[in-house]
């Protein structure tokens, strides 16, 4: 049970953090910290969190991480569903949280997303449906390629959590105009289920195109990352 609660509180931080950043401080009038500043605060949710909880559940926070690291063989598959359930109940909390707080602005309103993953029309950059899906699947790849191996006992020890939250990092900076950046189906989960309506009838794909890409990125280390036999 400590596992499933660090996974929860771990997600919570996330979600808190990350979409906080993009609802409460984006734009925020004259000092908002705008595209660059929401990429750092979802890394930074990572890293601290990676120091904070990393020896006590691994600190995946994702879905898509947890279904990668089975599929790369550091992770076992009893595990994956009470990991998936924790996660999520972790990022609906967070996104209760943060509704608390921004709904107590005057003229807040859900329908300005509620930093909700989207394509088409809700797409930041009006990318297309196809375009979110080769993003969230690619970057997903990647994420687990680093996480994988910078975790691997050959790497660097220590040094994880650096790499892995400038990693998601990275990955926001890229993709926030294509998206909104999800590689995580509990982030995903904990914002739409608030705003609904296009919000959760677009989240198929924030759960299908990351856990696609979570198992590529697996399969991809599995084979680059073997020691070769002597």
């Amino acid at each position: 049970m400590k596992k499933y609660g660090a996974e929860f509180f771990g997600t919570f931080w996330l979600v808190l953090g990350g979409c906080g950043s993009a609802v409460l401080a984006a734009a925020f009038p004259n000092v908002g910290i705008g595209l660059l500043g929401v990429s750092l605060a979802f890394g930074l949710t990572v890293l601290t969190m990676a120091f904070a909880i990393g020896h006590i559940s691994g600190c995946h926070l994702n879905p898509a991480v947890s279904v990668g690291l089975w599929a790369g063989g550091r992770f076992p598959a009893k595990e994956l569903l009470p990991y998936i359930i924790s996660q999520v109940l972790g990022a609906i909390l967070a996104g209760g949280v943060l509704y608390l707080i921004a709904s107590g602005k005057t003229g807040f309103e859900l329908s300005a997303g509620f930093a909700s993953n989207g394509y088409g029309a809700h797409s930041p950059g009006g990318y297309s449906l196809l375009a979110a899906l080769i993003t969230e699947v690619v970057m997903t790849m990647m994420f687990l390629l680093v996480i994988l191996g910078s975790t691997d006992k050959r790497a660097p020890q220590g040094l994880a959590p650096i790499a892995i939250g400038l990693c998601l990092t990275l990955i926001h900076l890229i993709s926030i105009p294509v998206t909104n950046t999800s590689v995580n189906p509990a982030r995903s989960t904990g914002v739409a289920v608030f705003v609904g309506d296009w919000a959760i009838a677009q989240l198929w794909l924030f759960w299908v195109a990351p856990i696609v890409g979570g198992l590529l990125g697996a399969t991809i280390y599995r084979f680059i990352g073997s020691e070769e036999k002597k």
